[in-house]
This record gives structure tokens, C-alpha cells and sequence, in this order.
């Protein structure tokens, strides 16, 4: 056999560890709490793979302002989450919902929160990776396919709208 076919393997088990060892250092950046605390969401880790509409600055998500009847367009947010792929609900109480989404790898689970205000006619919103450091703007996507999905269906105003 000549030396480079006797290196495949050597070379396969070395790239395997340096993919396990790169996203087993992801979890080194574990920063996880859910719910709501005085009437609000909980902030955002102080790392940048979660949005929230309780934010300020960079990490910042407008709320979903509704349109209509409060408890349809409530309904219709619940309705969408739970269909969303890879979702399950994990607390659902009369203004709250958690729920989890896995990655398409099902290696990743973002936890993903609604709050309702309805005298504000508000959904306040939270989407965040439990581990790693940036999310590539995965979260922020999810919390705008919502708005987008939920303003089609003219429960919630669109984020041009929204701005208005």
C-alpha cells in the first residue's frame, strides 16, 4: 500500500474530532433562562443569538402589534408557532407560550417565547440559541417569518406598519 491511502483514516478520524471539539466548544457559551419576570420577558443573554422585543440596540425585535380582535390575532400566533417545523410547546398559559425548535440537525434547540399585552394590543417576542455564540441570524429570521406569516393573515401589522 503506498503512505497516502494508509492516512485516509487518519486523516477521517482527525477532521471528526476537530468537528466534535468545535461544537462541543460551542457549549461553553451556555446561557439559558426562559419566562417572564414582573410582567415582562427575560433579557437576552449577554451574547448575540437572541432577539427580543424587550431590547434595546442590536438585539432588538419590533413587538407584534395587532390588528383587530385580540384574542383572534392571539390565537393565530399560537396557531402558527405550534405548526412551525421541528416546534413543540412546552408552557402554554393564557398570555404565555414557550416553545422549543430544534435545528435541522436537531442539534441545536432555541427556546422561542410569546408574551400577550392585550391592553397594548402587543405580542412581545424572544427567540435564543441555548448554546453557541452567534446564531447567524437565525432567530431574528424566525421572529420575522412569524411577523410576516401573522400579517398576512392581518392579525398583526407588518413591520413597515409596525414603524408607522
Amino acid at each position: 500500500m503506498d503512505r497516502l491511502s494508509m492516512s485516509k483514516p487518519g486523516v477521517v478520524k482527525c477532521l471528526i474530532l476537530l468537528v466534535a471539539f468545535g461544537l462541543s466548544g460551542c457549549a461553553a457559551f451556555t446561557e439559558r433562562s426562559t419566562g417572564v419576570e414582573a410582567g415582562e420577558l427575560t433579557q437576552c443573554p449577554s451574547w448575540p443569538r437572541c432577539v427580543t422585543s424587550a431590547a434595546t440596540a442590536e438585539r432588538r425585535v419590533e413587538p407584534l402589534t395587532i390588528r383587530g380582535d385580540v384574542t383572534t390575532a392571539w390565537q393565530a400566533a399560537l396557531n402558527t408557532v405550534t405548526a412551525m417545523e421541528k416546534t413543540t410547546v412546552v408552557a402554554k398559559e393564557p398570555n404565555y407560550l414557550h416553545a422549543e425548535i430544534k435545528s435541522p440537525w436537531n442539534f441545536y434547540t432555541d427556546d422561542f417565547e410569546l408574551l400577550l399585552k392585550p391592553a397594548q394590543r402587543l405580542i412581545e417576542i424572544r427567540s435564543s440559541g441555548r448554546i453557541g455564540y452567534f446564531d447567524f441570524h437565525v432567530n431574528r429570521d424566525r421572529v420575522e417569518a412569524l411577523r410576516a406569516n401573522l400579517a398576512q393573515q392581518g392579525v398583526v401589522k407588518s413591520l413597515a406598519d409596525s414603524k408607522n
